[in-house]
């Protein structure tokens, strides 16, 4: 998107774009999970633990893109609830697990479907972009870069 007749660094600038586009974008679905009755943070947990045995609190945060605390506290309201529930881990009990209860399950079901016609419409908007190449360069975007990579960067 070229903008005429403008010099802000930000309208160029690939990190602002793709922050910009997912918020556009995102925010299509949110009006669906606020006619549902589902806060956006709410959403993440629950379609991240979909399909999931259980996830740590600090997996959940990095997942959701939470702060731990805050994390904590949702998660305090959706085991108060009846959404998920709090497990010690089978291998470390200092570790705690999150798991999504049948409660949680249901509201998510639906949410799935939605999620899943949001994305294919907002894919079929751009048909001449391959979906799964697509995919692969988000996922390999967000993979922290190899040591020597990042101090060569710093150089």
């Amino acid at each position: 998107m070229e903008t005429a007749g403008t010099d802000r660094f930000v309208d160029d600038y690939l990190l602002y774009l793709m922050a910009r586009a997912s918020h556009a974008l995102s925010s299509e679905f949110h009006s669906k999970l606020r006619k549902e009755g589902v806060s956006v943070p709410v959403w993440r947990v629950l379609a991240t633990l979909s399909g999931s045995p259980g996830e740590t609190v600090t997996g959940l945060a990095e997942a959701c893109l939470l702060q731990q605390p805050t994390m904590t506290k949702l998660l305090d309201r959706m085991v108060r609830d009846g959404i998920v529930k709090r497990m010690p881990d089978t291998r470390d009990r200092r570790v705690v697990r999150i798991q999504m209860l049948p409660r949680g399950e249901q509201m998510v079901k639906n949410l799935l479907v939605a999620a899943k016609a949001h994305e294919a419409d907002l894919l079929a908007r751009f048909p001449m972009i391959d979906r799964l190449q697509l995919k692969q360069l988000l996922r390999a975007m967000m993979e922290k870069p190899p040591k020597a990579r990042r101090n060569a960067m710093a150089a």
